[in-house]
C-alpha cells in the first residue's frame, strides 16, 4: 500500500489547520534542524567505530 496524492493533500491540510500559517516556517525550520543533528550524529558515530577498530587495544 503507498501514499497517494490525495493523502498527502490530505495530511498537508491537517498540519496547516493544525499549526497555521504562521508557525509553519519556525516548524519546519526545527525540522531540518533535526534532520541535521540526526545525520551529524550517524556521521560522528560511524567516525568513532572507525577509531576505535584501528586502535590497538592494550592489555595491561
Amino acid at each position: 500500500m503507498s501514499i497517494g496524492p490525495w493523502q498527502i493533500l490530505l495530511i498537508l491540510v491537517l498540519v496547516f489547520m493544525l499549526f497555521g500559517a504562521g508557525k509553519l516556517p519556525r516548524l519546519m525550520g526545527d525540522v531540518a534542524e533535526g534532520i541535521k543533528a540526526f545525520k551529524r550524529g550517524m556521521k560522528d558515530e560511524a567516525s568513532t567505530k572507525e577509531d576505535t577498530k584501528d586502535k590497538p587495544e592494550n592489555d595491561a
